[in-house]
This record gives C-alpha cells, sequence and structure tokens, in this order.
C-alpha cells in the first residue's frame, strides 16, 4: 500500500474505530445521507401474491452476487404482494444491506426494487456517489456485526443502522474513490475467478479420474464386455457384476433412546461433509443436547451416503471411528463385506455413475431423498481384492496430489479476498489519495 499517494494532512475522526481522516473530510451519521426502508413478506399461503414481477431480495440473493449491482431475485411477487407486506419498493441507485442472517451484504439497486425483512434499503436523500457508500458500508460489514442484537440470530435494527457514522468527502473524492476501486477490485475479482476456474477444473478431473479408475480399472488394454447395465456400460471382462447390498451391509445400527444423557457423542451431520468427500467439522456433544437425527452408530472402514439430494455428494469414508462415533440418520452406512475393500467401496459410491444414479432413483417434490435400501439395489461390478487395492492406491495418490493443487489455490484466493478487503478500507477512510480519478465516474 505504500506505493500510493497520501493526503498531506490529517485529523482524529473522533471515531475510535474508523482513527485518523484527511482534513476536509467529515463524519456524519447514515440518516443524515439516507432514509432507511425496511422489507417485508407476502403470506406465503396466498398463491396470488408470488411469481410476479417485482423484485423482491433477501439476504440469499446477496450472497450470491459476483458483482456490486442486483438487477434480480430467485423469487418475485406481484402487486397485490407488495400492497399486501410491509416491502416498499426503493428506486434504482438505493443500496441494499442484510441486516441479519447474515449481517452485512450489501448491493446497488440497478432497477426498482422491494426486500424481505431480512434486508434494508438506503435511500440517498442527497446527492451522493452510491457506488462510494456501496464500497462504504462493504467496509464496515464487521461493525455492521458488533452492532446486530439477538439471540436466535443477530438482527441490525434501524436505530442502530441509522447512527453508524459515514465518512462524507466531496462528491469528486467519492466519484474518484468509487473509480478507483471499480479498477483494482475488478483486476482481483478476475484473477479470482481465474483461480476458481481452475478449481473447479481440478475438481472435474478428481472424479473424472475416480469414475474411470472404478468403472474401468487401470488397464487400458483389457479387454471389456457389456455389463448389462445401461448406466454402468462396459466393464472389464474379469469383473464380476454384483449389488451393493450383497458386498456390504446396510448398517441401521443407532443409538438407544435409554442412552445416558451424559454419554459425549462425535456427531457428523449432513452438512459437515463437503463436496470432495471431507469431514469438515465433528460436533462433541451430550446425547440430551444432540439433534434427534444423530443416532447412527459408525465403524471404522464404514462408508456414509448421504441419501438426501440437496446434500446428495456427502459422501464420506470413515478412516477412524471411537467407539462414540456418531452420524446423522440423514445417511446410509455401507459396512464393506469380506470381498470388498472398505475405500474402494467409498470410490465406488463417490464415483460420478453412482451419484447420478441416486440422484435419479430419489424421489419426493420438495425433498427428493432415496432410502438406504434404494443404494443397496445399486448394480455393482468389481475386480478382486488385489486389484480394488491397487486401484485404491494409486486413487489415494492421485486425489492426494490435486487436493493440496486445490488447497493451495484457495490459499492464494483467500489472501486476495483479504487484499481486496484490505484496500477498499484504506481507500474509502482515505489513507491514500486517489482524487485524480474523480472524472471517470458518473453521479447519480
Amino acid at each position: 500500500m505504500r506505493q500510493y499517494k497520501k493526503y498531506e494532512r490529517y485529523k482524529d475522526s473522533g471515531v475510535k474505530w474508523i482513527g485518523e481522516i484527511p482534513e476536509e473530510w467529515e463524519t456524519v451519521p447514515l440518516k443524515r445521507i439516507f432514509k432507511i426502508i425496511n422489507g417485508g413478506t407476502p403470506s406465503s399461503s396466498e398463491e396470488s401474491y408470488w411469481n410476479g414481477e417485482i423484485v423482491w431480495v433477501t439476504p440469499n440473493d446477496l450472497s450470491k452476487l459476483t458483482e456490486a449491482c442486483i438487477v434480480d431475485s430467485e423469487r418475485k411477487i406481484t402487486e397485490d404482494g407488495l400492497h399486501n407486506c410491509s416491502a416498499r419498493i426503493v428506486p434504482k441507485g438505493s443500496i441494499v444491506i442484510s441486516t441479519r442472517a447474515p449481517i452485512g451484504y450489501v448491493a446497488i439497486a440497478e432497477v426498482p426494487l422491494c426486500t424481505n425483512q431480512g434486508c434494508k434499503s438506503l435511500v440517498p436523500t442527497k446527492v451522493i456517489n452510491n457506488k462510494y457508500f456501496y464500497y462504504w458500508m462493504h467496509s464496515i460489514s464487521f461493525y455492521l456485526n458488533v452492532l446486530g442484537q439477538g439471540t436466535t440470530f443477530l438482527e441490525l435494527s434501524n436505530s442502530s443502522l441509522s447512527v453508524v457514522e459515514l465518512l462524507t468527502p466531496s462528491i469528486n473524492e467519492q466519484k474518484a474513490i468509487a473509480n478507483f476501486l471499480d479498477l483494482k477490485t475488478a483486476g482481483i475479482d478476475g484473477l479470482i475467478a481465474d483461480k476458481e476456474k481452475l478449481i473447479e477444473l481440478l475438481q472435474e478431473k478428481r472424479q473424472a479420474i475416480i469414475t474411470e479408475a472404478v468403472t474401468k480399472g487401470l488397464n487400458q488394454n483389457v479387454k471389456m464386455k457389456d455389463s448389462g447395465i445401461e448406466w454402468i456400460g462396459e466393464i472389464p471382462e474379469h469383473w464380476r457384476l454384483s449389488k451393493i447390498k450383497y458386498e456390504s451391509l446396510i448398517n441401521n445400527k443407532t443409538l438407544s433412546e435409554s442412552t445416558d444423557d451424559d454419554y459425549e457423542i462425535e456427531y457428523i451431520d449432513i452438512s459437515s461433509v463437503t463436496s470432495i468427500g471431507e469431514i469438515d467439522g465433528v460436533q462433541s456433544l451430550n446425547f440430551k443436547d444432540a439433534p434427534s437425527r444423530a443416532r447412527r452408530i459408525l465403524y471404522k472402514g464404514d462408508t456414509i451416503v448421504s441419501t438426501v439430494r440437496t446434500y446428495l455428494k456427502a459422501i464420506a469414508f470413515i478412516e477412524n471411528a471411537q467407539s462414540n462415533l456418531i452420524c446423522s440418520t440423514g445417511f446410509a452406512v455401507l459396512t464393506p463385506l469380506s470381498k470388498v475393500v472398505p475405500k474402494y467401496l467409498f470410490y465406488l459410491m463417490r464415483s460420478e455413475k453412482y451419484v447420478n444414479e441416486i440422484v435419479r432413483r430419489s424421489v419426493g417434490v420438495s425433498y427428493p431423498a432415496v432410502n438406504a435400501s434404494d443404494i443397496g439395489a445399486l448394480e455393482c461390478a468389481l475386480p478382486d481384492r488385489d486389484e480394488q487395492m491397487y486401484i485404491v492406491e494409486y486413487l489415494d495418490n492421485c486425489t492426494t496430489q490435486i487436493n493440496q493443487l486445490v488447497n493451495d489455490i484457495q490459499a492464494q484466493i483467500q489472501k486476495l479476498k483479504e487484499y481486496r478487503q484490505s484496500l477498499i478500507s484504506e481507500i474509502v477512510t482515505g489513507k491514500i489519495d486517489v482524487r485524480e480519478f474523480a472524472d471517470k465516474v458518473e453521479v447519480i
């Protein structure tokens, strides 16, 4: 940051968490510049209120944005829906901010829109550069979360938001800051996007390697035969056909309801398993405090497969298991029999063909799922144990290398995001002078 020019003179802002600011700048409460407009939700039971043309923004919509402006929403409401709830249309150029679950997502309304009660809209009452204040609100998300109140979830009230201090450089400086940050963040975002695309390609490669190995083997010259199963296709001639339920036990063993309340369990929920099969977070809970679905007992060598379509890629291998390791009843637990190498079964279930087939067999509209017996009924083609062990060793090496590359790239992305956030904070608080960019931004 030191290569950039600084302002000649600074003064104390009078706000501890802001610190020093350029001498010509002032701090004012948000209510002096913006009018706060609350959101609302029409009754979900009234069909005539929904599927209209009015953009109705939620925190979830804001969380998916990859740019500053928002033009659409996942759900829309009708004029009747708008008139029968507390939501109000705000004009293009308003700043929309999520104020609960979570606090701090920010966007600029590119079209007239309204929001649900998880968001508030800031409608300018003075001539400003909205992009500057977008960056300002973005930079202080940490502080907005400090102001949040509540027990079930934090929420930022109108009264707390209205007195949040804003820095107010001149309109020309607002334009300069907005333009400078547009240019710089676009470059950083481009680098991040490139790295995210590389991760996506590596993950696709990992999935392809797994699928090829467990359905075709590693010998490209082996003679093939038709499996007779359309979704499996051709398999090596020496492999045998079977079904998952003949090669593994569908383990339904669960903790008894009479288990001591103070019995401590290590719990794996469906949401704890990542899309690449890693277990991200095991919860230590007393039985009395655990959710009712925390019942399925796990053993070393088990493979767990989510039966709920939303999490169908939540498939993990239990490398080690203490006697108190428990998973959600939303998993099917597969315990391999003697002819199957435990981790081979995991890779088999992780392969694209099996994931897709489980998706195809899932039923239900609002909550599509399969049951454990559906998974047990899946056909499978298996080599002997020695070949299985060879394939597992090969896949362990390949996936380890790819996972390490992905982790390295993710670390680079995190550093870029931290730099981006630091740059925004430095610029909007006047630590760097970028006034030369003033002539390149429009005023709303």
